[in-house]
């Protein structure tokens, strides 16, 4: 029981640490010293290689090689680590043999999930299948299941091939560029294999507390969304495994015990990650034990396909032959989102704040000691006590430091661009697609916002085109904008007019923009330079009429064009040629050759170019030709297919932008 009840204050600090970001300076002092205890104290030969092991991959996720949060100036290149290059190689190869299913390859095989389309990501998301697109321990586990497998087939003896599962496994999580999740996964691997080879049995949570504590060499990893995962998932997976001893093994027998087992552990793993899928996704799935239940086998198979594949990559006919077995496994395991994702009811909407996730996250963790201890009671009460706290507990907003920032959100082929004030309130441009079974206002802007905290002082619509139109209903029903601002382009379409029946029916004032137009708010001052009445009453094309607005904050100036295109560029030439000057520029319709004209470029200066565009999009955007002409005039270019979302931070004169864990300092000379 103290070994427990140590394991478990250990995994609580961790998790409110991941959800907080405050406390990860005492883990990563206090943390070795409880752990090491723990270890010797029940087998001081594995404690001996845990040390060893954990310090050779502190070693391979120093600073100086991990792809962790880090800054680097305006003047740095990408990131040319040895473990960043084997990542990119691995990402070359997976495109070059998976063809199609490359995205999905990509996010199974090394965490790569910035081509899985939004719509994706969503539908994973109400079916609960969200965690298997990011490496796990469960993926880890799986290839070194496979590899002791297939080396004892060989007739190997299992002591050594424990050991050189240890081994392979190290190198391919090298190859993926040491995500921690997998560093995790594989220092507990390790510490289970050292156990057996001396014989001295050592504690399942002992060694998920180093396999915690390794990566937080790098302590912002602690706000990992896939380390998060993978930590409370094995915690998870420990706690059903006390369970299933004391209730299922002597119930149950063949069969019937292994899918009742399987079953337990899905539910009890949905349970214990649902702080987090709400905190970052704004739903909790209701379908996602049934849904793990039959992906699970599926997973099983294709996790060691898919590696073997990248492992003989080299060999082009071999590869491409294991691919084509893998494609069908990958349709499979979509399949099985896809129908979990279409039952009514399959998840539910959620809107978190701090306080309910924080007491979310204490209510599991105390549900997790209840389901592993033989005196449950205490535990259960005080589970209990924090869901009653969320029930009643007010929303109450991160602490805002101040200045004021601009996130480029990635919505996909997409806009949505958010503008946090100086007080912590929110200017809402644009917002991002819809699909058939939901759309970016719901998906990703509303849980975005809200687990940020700060009221929505208004939304402005470029223009009425669904891929920057297609969440705006939402985001007035769920965030209730003081103000509608929009360019009123006479375009008849029945989203723009669900927009305007919403902003109605929630008695938003609604406000026309016109060159010249002004709004401001806490020390953020918005001046619209387009459309101008005249000018858009001569147009047929939506683009040409987008709202163009220039944000400023002390000296610092950020430009947002919509999807204007080379005639409005012209019109803006003609008539605020002054007012175009900024520091960062919201590149034109994604980037598109019919944007971006050499004399516009010019007039903006930008030192940094954000684009938004969906991954593998196909429409060709962002073309070359504008990528080529922003470096000519000395722009930095950040790409939300590439980089994910990426935030500019401004005190009103430094700025710095971030994308990907990586720093830019742009501000200027």
């Amino acid at each position: 029981m103290p070994l427990i009840a140590t394991a478990y204050l250990c995994f609580a600090s961790a998790l409110i640490a991941a959800f907080a970001g405050l406390l990860w300076l005492p883990i990563t002092v206090g943390f070795p010293a409880v752990v090491w205890g723990a270890v010797t104290r029940n087998g001081r030969v594995a404690g001996l290689a845990m040390t060893l092991i954990a310090g050779t991959l502190v070693g391979v996720t120093t600073p100086e090689t991990a792809r962790s949060p880090r800054r680097i100036h305006s003047d740095a290149a990408a990131d040319s680590s040895m473990l960043g290059r084997a990542r990119d190689n691995a990402a070359k190869s997976i495109d070059r043999i998976f063809g199609d299913d490359a995205p999905m390859a990509r996010a199974l095989l090394i965490a790569d999930q910035h081509r899985i389309s939004p719509e994706m990501k969503d539908k994973y998301s109400r079916a609960g299948m969200i965690h298997m697109l990011s490496i796990s321990g469960l993926h880890v586990a799986i290839i070194a299941a496979s590899v002791i497998l297939m080396l004892q087939a060989a007739r190997i003896p299992r002591g050594m091939a424990s050991l050189l599962a240890v081994l392979i496994t190290a190198l391919y999580v090298a190859m993926i560029g040491a995500q921690p999740p997998a560093v995790r996964s594989a220092v507990m691997l390790a510490a289970v294999a050292a156990s057996k080879a001396t014989q001295r049995p050592t504690s399942p949570w002992a060694g998920l507390a180093i396999g915690a504590f390794v990566p937080l060499v790098q302590p912002r990893t602690v706000l990992d969304l896939g380390y998060q995962l993978s930590v409370v998932g094995i915690a998870g997976l420990i706690a059903s495994g006390s369970l299933n001893r004391r209730l299922l093994r002597n119930r149950f027998s063949g069969w019937k015990h292994h899918v009742s087992r399987e079953l337990l552990t899905s539910v009890i793993a949905t349970i214990v990650t649902a702080p987090i899928i709400a905190w970052y996704f704004g739903r909790i799935s209701i379908i996602a034990p049934v849904a793990n239940l039959w992906a699970g086998p599926v997973v099983s198979v294709l996790q060691p396909l898919l590696f073997l594949t990248l492992l003989l990559a080299q060999f082009d006919a071999v590869a491409r032959f294991l691919a084509d077995a893998a494609h069908p496994l990958l349709a499979t395991f979509d399949m099985i989102a896809t129908l979990a994702a279409a039952v009514p009811g399959a998840s539910v909407a959620i809107v978190p704040s701090l306080v309910t996730v924080i007491a979310g996250a204490g209510a599991v963790v105390a549900m997790s000691v209840a389901i592993a201890s033989v005196y449950p009671a205490r535990p259960l009460i005080l589970s209990a006590s924090l869901l009653c706290i969320i029930t009643v507990a007010p929303a109450v907003p991160i602490p805002y430091r101040g200045g004021i920032e601009m996130h480029v959100l990635d919505v996909g082929q997409g806009d949505a661009i958010l503008i946090r004030t100086d007080k912590g309130r929110w200017i809402v441009f644009d917002a991002g697609r819809i699909w058939k079974t939901g759309d970016a206002g719901r998906s990703t802007i509303i849980p975005y916002i809200r687990s940020r905290g700060g009221d929505v002082i208004a939304f402005v619509l470029s223009h009425p085109h669904s891929d920057h139109l297609g969440g705006a209903v939402s985001i007035i029903e769920g965030l209730d904008p003081e103000e509608f601002w929009d360019s009123a382009f006479p375009q008849g379409s029945a989203a723009y007019e669900a927009t305007l029946r919403a902003a109605i029916a929630a008695g938003i004032e609604w406000n026309r923009v016109q060159s010249g137009g002004t709004m401001s708010a806490d020390g953020v001052t918005v001046r619209f330079l387009a459309p101008d009445s005249t000018w858009t009453a001569s147009l047929s094309d939506p683009n040409e009429a987008s709202t163009i607005a220039l944000v400023e904050f002390g000296a610092a100036r950020f430009l947002l064009t919509g999807d204007a295109e080379e005639a409005e560029e012209g019109w803006l030439l003609d008539h605020a040629r002054r007012d175009l000057k900024a520091d960062v520029l919201k590149v034109a319709h994604h980037g598109s050759s019919t944007s971006s004209t050499e004399g516009f470029l010019a007039a903006v200066n930008p030192a940094l170019a954000v684009i938004s565009v969906g991954a593998d999009n196909l429409y060709g955007h962002p073309s070359a030709d504008v990528l080529a002409a922003l470096g000519r005039v000395g722009a930095r270019t950040l790409r939300t297919d590439e980089s994910g979302t990426v935030v500019i931070r401004t005190d009103g004169r430094r700025i710095i932008a971030t994308a990907s864990g990586v720093e830019w300092d742009i501000s200027r000379k």
